[in-house]
């Protein structure tokens, strides 16, 4: 690695991540405290946007006034940017009231993520229905993400483990509007998003990709449909043409198979489960949530909220929690990773003596 690629990765490590609340009725608080437990004496370093209250007594916390503040803080304490609930706290019970402080704690994680002081945002599971019965407006945190960051449309939802990355063309809508909203531009875009982020976040020089088929057998020649041959094999192979390494449209049947797995680095999946059924099975608690298409890194862990475990901090670290903090673990190492595979793209690409801040 050059001196400035060395550098780039080094600037990228000194910059916390950004780990939001979450619903603070769900089991978010738990796997934070935990995450700290596990994390705290190596290098990786990460604040909370939350509640202070909710940890307190449970481990050591120190409130901070910037990010720039975590890292001396971390491996005595978790360091917290206070973000107040207004409501108590129940576990298994959330309430609409503490939907505001949920979504500020995304906000500033965000905020502070772009303006540079912070390396990635990992964001703590939300509950939809919750923050929706308080007007929130947005299907999802990705949606809301790509609004916070000035690219709606942009997002992409992947989901990652180490042994297999899917890249979704459609996100929180029915199968019947997935379906119905299905288009080559749309496609098209998944797979540019798809392909730059493995080169840029995953250093992945020389991306291989597979684009799922809609229909059984992906259309049989057309026999079981012809969304095949009518809108992905014309994308498939005018990016072909572009230099991109795609295969496809496969049948989703047989993609997942090790063998299969082991031709490419991402599949791209045309609906939200015939992504995620096959993510899931494999990797339910490695599995990470990343949004491409954004300026800054964005990972969570691959699961809810799960309200009906959640015991709170105290009963959890008491030994009496159901909740793993895997994922979330899986997600925190994936954003650092990401960050400095970031800073060392953009590095690499500005012109000597010049290097980026990105």
């Amino acid at each position: 690695m050059s001196s400035k690629r060395s550098r780039a990765a080094e600037g990228a490590a000194d910059l916390p991540i950004a780990l939001t609340m979450g619903d603070p009725a769900g089991i978010g608080p738990e796997l934070t405290a935990r995450a700290w437990q596990h994390l705290h004496r190596g290098d990786r370093t990460f604040f909370w946007a939350g509640d202070a209250r909710l940890l307190q007594s449970v481990i050591p916390v120190q409130q901070i006034a910037s990010p720039a503040e975590a890292r001396e803080v971390f491996p005595h304490a978790l360091p917290v940017l206070q973000v107040s609930c207004p409501a108590p706290v129940q576990p298994g019970q959330p309430d609409s009231h503490n939907a505001p402080a949920v979504i500020s704690s995304i906000e500033q994680a965000v905020q502070l993520t772009r303006a540079g002081k912070a390396g990635a945002v990992v964001t703590n599971p939300i509950a939809k229905h919750v923050l929706a019965s308080a007007g929130f407006p947005h299907p999802g945190h990705t949606e809301f993400l790509a609004a916070l960051c000035g690219v709606e449309g942009q997002e992409v939802m992947m989901l990652a483990s180490p042994q297999l990355k899917v890249v979704l063309t459609s996100i929180h809508v029915s199968l019947r509007q997935a379906l119905e909203d299905l288009n080559a531009g749309q496609v098209e875009k998944v797979l540019k998003t798809a392909h730059a982020a493995l080169k840029r976040d995953f250093a992945i020089d020389h991306p291989r990709l597979v684009l799922a088929g809609l229909n059984p057998h992906a259309g049989e020649n057309g026999l079981m449909g012809l969304e095949e041959r009518t809108i992905l094999q014309p994308v498939v192979e005018k990016l072909r043409a572009q230099g991109l390494d795609i295969q496809g449209p496969l049948p989703p049947d047989t993609m997942f198979t090790t063998r299969w797995r082991s031709r490419y680095d991402a599949a791209i999946c045309l609906y939200h489960d015939q992504g995620l059924i096959p993510l899931k099975t494999l990797a339910m608690e490695e599995g990470v949530n990343v949004t491409l298409g954004l300026p800054i890194i964005r990972t969570s862990p691959d699961h809810g909220t799960a309200f009906d475990i959640a015991l709170g901090p105290r009963a959890a670290l008491a030994g009496e929690g159901k909740a793993d903090p895997g994922s979330l673990l899986a997600a925190l190492e994936m954003a650092a990773s990401m960050a400095a595979n970031r800073r060392v793209a953009a590095a690499s690409e500005a012109p000597e003596g010049k290097e980026s801040l990105v």
